[in-house]
Order: C-alpha cells, then structure tokens, then sequence
C-alpha cells in the first residue's frame, strides 16, 4: 500500500465500551463529561442529564423523555438541522421554504401536538433512485414530510445519547464522530496485521426487513416513556405512497426516515457485541460489514455465528453476495466503495462506474457550454471523489486524467468541425497543460500533494 494510505492504519482491537464510573468517582470527574459529549445537542442534554447518563439510571433505563422531545427549544434546534440537510417534499407538497414561512406557528402547534398526545405522522412519499452502480435497478427512498422530519429529528436528539452510550466500538455507520475512513482505516490496519480472510457479508433487504416487534424490545431495554414508545412505533407503521398505492408496512424502518439510522444501529448493536465477546473482528458500517480473521477455520466459523444470529433475529444473510473471501489473492472484496485484493486498494468497480457516469453527464460532445463552464460543474465533483477515494488512486489518477481530458478535446474537436473520439492531433493542439490553465482539478497532481504531505 503506498504513501498516502499510511493514515489509515489502526492496529488497537475493537473493544465494548466499558461501563461507566459510578458514584462518587462519577462525580469528581463531572467536568471531564462535556468534552466527551460535545456532539450532543446541549439545550436537550444539560450537565445534570449527562452526569446521569455517564453514571446510569436506576435500572439501565430512562423515562419522561417525551417533555425533551416537544420542547420548543427541541423542536427549533430540530428544525435547523432539517433544514440544513435540504431535502424534497413529502406527500402534503409543503417544502422547507413553506414551513419556514411560517415557522413560529408550524413549530407552535407541533409542540401542542406532541404535548397532547395528538400527533400522528402523514404517510411516507416513496421515491424510487438508481443503486449506486447500477443503472437497471433501483431503492426506495422513502420521504417524509417536512413537519414529520422535524418531529423525528427532536425523538433523535434526545434519544440517540442513552444508546450511543453503549454501542460497540467496530460500529462507524451513522454515529457521531465517526465514519467512512474510520471504518476503511480499521479494515486496513486488520488486513495489515495478518487478518487476511475476509468474510464478506450482506444482509437481505435490511432496512425492510427489521422485525418491528424484536426492535421494540431492544428499544424498551432502554426507554420506558410510553409516548416516546408510542411515537416510535407510529413511525414504523407509518402508510407508504407510492404513485397511487398506499399500504402499511409490516417490517422494516424506511430508508430516508430520520429516526431509520438509529434504529437500524439499535437492531443491529446485539450482533456488534456478541462478534466482540466472541473475540471476532468486525467492521460494520450501517447495514455492510465484513468479518477479518486470520485462517479460513475462523472465517467460516465466523459466518456460521453470524448466520445463527441472522436467523434469530429475523434477517436473512443475501446467499449470493455473502462469501468468504483470501484477500491476498486475486478477486478480493469491495468495502464501502474501495476495493481490497493482494495488498492494493482501489476503488472498487461499481465505484469506478459511478465516477465516469457522473463524468459523462457533464462531458457530452453535445454540451453547450463554454469550457470554463463545464470545467466548473466537473471541478466540484473531481474534488469530492479525489477525497473520498486519495487512498486508492495510485494506478487510477494518470489513467482517469486522461480519460477525462480526451472527452474535453472531443468536445473542442466537434465545436471546430470534426467529429468522433479525439485523437492525437486534438492532444497536440490542446495538450495537458492547456486544461490545467482553464483551471481543470486534476487527480494526479492532487494526489502527488498527497503524498507529499504524508511523508513529511
């Protein structure tokens, strides 16, 4: 592996949060608790909250939650977060601009609703959008009104801290302070230290498939607030439009639904924290995770555990795509959008898809624009994916450089009378650095600046 994927290495074993201190030992270290948590919405967590998160409620579980939840103060911060993370309408045809026109009086009677016991949540819009990869096929997404994700997003504030407590360390997927490269570094340092057998695992479905009862039980371990269990619940049986269906789900929490992450990682926690007593290496990210172990023995006895643990919990592992996988030799496993075989990382090919459909959109020979223009709609999307994906470029930047600059000559070639693919008269007469000084991101140099400041 070169330079630049050094920073992901992390060889410390992934390990269950130990319990927190009680008592007095709590309360001489009542100020070191703010830092810890300063990922929490304050107005909603104060101090003495969190002291008694750290410390423990009697019985491991919290109740009169719902006056957190339609707090006026809750329901504001909610709403900014709403906002800044945009999204469409949902099936009353009221959009973010709408119920801010009117916010104070929207936010006002969702409060008195909540309150009273009174809200009830309007049907999910389902949208269906292209897998990633994938032209031919597509998810559902499903979208909520704007007053239902305001709504959601306070349940998640005040709830998210009492399980976030607990969760199991190999978990980076929709949790604070963690992510993608957190999960890509973990998988790096195992695969550096000899855990080469690699099972890789897909769960069926997952998010339409989450038994509802068997996540309420894990929910109710620990919360106790019959309204919030009540809102909980209104959400997972929330009625589904689709065109002209409507029909209510009978397992599953939609994705798109703001509460969906949480409840996915509540459900999925158990199956973290046995993989950790059972002394395996798991990396999970959501709903996609993969098991590293040292020999084939383990690898198979480790899917043997997982899919014990599928069966009972109501899931199914996917019987094509699961597999178990040597990932020192040829073939590998992909891995959140990176591609792991024989000691190189890559992007992985759907990713490499992707990438050159978006590439293609805004390159067509068609393309009116000027190529200050295109260069600015390409720029945005080079840099993101050069971010995302630096650690795996090494075979890739030259290559996709040019790739994506023998598309920019066909379009100067047609706008000057020729036609088909460039060839190399078009490189001579618009060579690399003409499109370096029309300001054109290029991946190779971004990566050598990279690697630069790795090794210093």
């Amino acid at each position: 592996m070169d330079g630049v994927t050094d920073g992901l290495a992390d060889l410390q074993p992934a390990e269950v949060p130990r319990p927190r201190e009680t008592g007095a030992a709590a309360a001489t270290r009542a100020g070191e608790i703010r830092p810890r948590w300063d990922w929490v919405e304050p107005t909603v967590w104060t101090k003495r909250m969190l002291t008694a998160l750290e410390q423990g409620v009697k019985g491991g579980v919290w109740f009169s939650l719902i006056d957190k939840v339609y707090s006026p103060t809750t329901l504001r911060k909610a709403f900014a977060k709403v906002k800044a993370n945009h999204g469409a309408a949902g099936v009353d045809h009221q959009t973010l601009a709408m119920f801010e026109s009117r916010l104070d009086e929207n936010l006002d009677e969702l409060h008195r609703l909540l309150k009273e016991g009174r809200y009830r949540p309007q049907a999910v819009r389902r949208k269906w959008i292209p897998k990633p990869g994938k032209k031919q096929e597509e998810r559902p997404l499903g979208i909520p009104t704007v007053r239902d994700r305001v709504a959601q997003t306070a349940l998640r504030l005040v709830m998210e801290p009492i399980f976030e407590r607990d969760f199991a360390e190999q978990s980076y997927g929709f949790r604070p302070k963690r992510g993608c490269k957190d999960a890509l570094r973990r998988v790096t340092g195992l695969l550096r230290a000899g855990y080469t057998w690699v099972v890789d695992a897909d769960l069926k479905s997952y998010f339409d498939s989450i038994p509802h009862g068997k996540l309420m039980e894990r929910v109710r371990a620990k919360v106790a607030d019959g309204r919030v269990l009540a809102l909980i619940e209104a959400y997972l049986q929330q009625k589904v439009l689709d065109g002209m269906e409507e029909w209510t789900p009978e397992a599953g929490s939609p994705q798109g639904a703001v509460i969906s992450p949480l409840l996915s990682n509540i459900y999925l926690d158990p199956l973290d924290q046995h993989m950790v007593r059972s002394g395996i290496e798991m990396v999970r990210y959501a709903d996609d995770f993969v098991i590293l172990c040292r020999t084939e023995g383990d690898a198979r006895a480790a899917l043997e555990r997982v899919g014990a643990w599928t069966v009972e919990a109501g899931l199914t592992l996917h019987p094509d795509k699961t597999r178990i996988v040597d990932a020192t030799q040829e073939g590998g496993f992909d891995f959140l959008g990176y591609h792991f075989e024989c000691g190189r990382v890559d992007p992985s090919a759907k990713s490499l898809r992707k990438f050159k459909d978006a590439v293609r959109v805004e390159t067509r020979r068609t393309n009116g624009h000027s190529l200050t223009a295109i260069v600015a709609k390409l720029n945005p999307k080079l840099r993101g994916w050069f971010e995302y994906f630096k650690q795996g470029l090494k075979r890739w930047s030259s290559r996709l450089d040019g790739w994506i600059r023998r598309r920019l000559r066909s379009i100067l070639r047609k706008r000057h009378g020729g036609y088909g693919i460039s060839s190399g008269r078009e490189q001579v007469r618009w060579p690399n650095r003409y499109f370096a000084e029309q300001g054109l991101f290029s991946l190779r140099e971004a990566r050598a600046t990279a690697c630069q400041s790795a090794t210093r």
